[in-house]
């Protein structure tokens, strides 16, 4: 048994929570953008209480005890020994992308990616005045892979200047083995294509997948990447706004650096540092008692599917709090299908076309939340799935 609680419904309503206060209405049930619905671990709660008894929140520097805590962690956790001085902080790991970006591109080049993939990479794309081109994943009905051939090809365009990664992959939940990294980093060095890592997820890991930082693989992968993360999503923190570029090549670092501060990003808050701290130094049975509550709750979903609603397969979760529901069966687009969940069940998901073209025909639904909640909406995702079952 857990010490940590995880059934308790909290309201959220009236926070100004981005999740919830966006939904139409009280009986609406989100489940939708990735945020938890669990208090945060205890230890961080206390750090923060500290923090704000002090009622000064002025400018802040980052302390050691940040950049320890934080090489600690995922020396211990991942086995990947960063430098100090490789890491720049930052508000967050969207602002961190689309600063790297900046810094790698010019305006007209492609970036590539693969589809479906999580929806802010596209705006990060284009507000860069660049263009995403994509080395779209292959499905086999349970899980999904990676085109190496295509990925080469779109890789060796003269306009492709940088691959955006994802791992684990939001929404296909795969966590990439150590073999599809190295093919993924030999392709990129081959062509000279910048990898820039969004590694958000690296804590939500189930069963015998192993999550291996891109950077760690080599000196060779590592002087040509840079490494996005933040104990955001892990600890329920995405609020306090702290995340991390991690970047070995010193000369690329300054670029990027300098794009950190043309975007303004580059100051994050007290409340923040005091949060990274007590999550990467204190934090870690909370999160593994997390992992067990949210696997169980993927657990859950795919025992009702499997016999309530057997046309649509869940996709095998290895990675992310994030489940994706294969609605082929259905004649019916994605966003249709979404906004008929919402309007006439009352249960808010993700329609799959937000994560691009690869993504229609499914829909993604977010598993971080109490059981009772996922209990509660099972039965109304499958009414409305239901009604164009004919």
């Amino acid at each position: 048994m857990s010490t940590f609680d995880f059934d308790t419904l909290h309201n959220r309503r009236g926070t100004y929570s981005y999740k919830w206060d966006h939904c139409p209405d009280d009986q609406t049930i989100p489940l939708w953008v990735a945020d938890m619905d669990f208090k945060t671990a205890p230890a961080i709660i206390e750090a923060v209480k500290q923090r704000a008894e002090h009622g000064i929140f002025g400018y802040t520097c980052v302390p050691d005890s940040y950049y320890d805590a934080t090489i600690q962690w995922f020396a211990r956790r991942h086995h990947w020994q960063m430098q100090r001085d490789h890491i720049i902080y930052t508000t967050g790991v969207v602002p961190a992308v689309s600063a790297i970006i900046k810094a790698m591109t010019n305006p007209g080049d492609k970036v590539l990616l693969q589809e479906p993939v999580y929806n802010c990479f596209f705006s990060s794309i284009r507000n860069n005045g660049c263009d995403a081109i994509s080395s779209d994943l292959i499905y086999d009905g349970q899980t999904y892979h990676i085109d190496f051939a295509d990925l080469e090809a779109k890789a060796s365009r003269a306009d492709v200047k940088v691959m955006l990664l994802c791992n684990p992959h939001n929404p296909a939940g795969r966590v990439w083995t150590r073999d599809e990294l190295i093919q993924i980093g030999q392709i990129c060095l081959r062509h000279d294509v910048f990898v820039i890592a969004d590694e958000i997820h690296c804590e939500f890991v189930y069963g015998d997948n192993r999550f291996v930082p891109f950077a760690s693989l080599s000196e060779e992968f590592a002087q040509h990447c840079a490494v996005t993360t933040s104990p955001s999503k892990a600890f329920n923190i995405a609020g306090l706004q702290t995340a991390n570029i991690t970047i070995a090549n010193d000369a690329l670092r300054a670029k990027i650096d300098r794009a950190i501060n043309d975007n303004e990003v580059c100051d994050i808050s007290p409340l923040g540092v005091a949060a990274l701290i007590a999550a990467y130094t204190e934090g870690e049975p909370w999160l593994t008692a997390l992992c067990d509550y949210i696997y169980a709750n993927y657990q859950h979903l795919c025992s009702y599917f499997a016999t309530h609603l057997p046309q649509f397969p869940i996709v095998r979760l290895e990675g992310t709090y994030l489940a994706w529901i294969d609605c082929r069966a259905l004649s019916v687009d994605s966003a249709t299908l979404a906004a008929h969940l919402k309007e006439r069940h009352k249960v808010w998901l993700n329609a799959g076309s937000m994560y691009g073209t690869a993504g229609e025909h499914f829909l993604r639904i977010n598993l971080a939340c109490p059981r009772a909640t996922i209990e509660k909406a099972l039965p109304l995702i499958a009414e409305g799935l239901k009604d164009f079952l004919g």
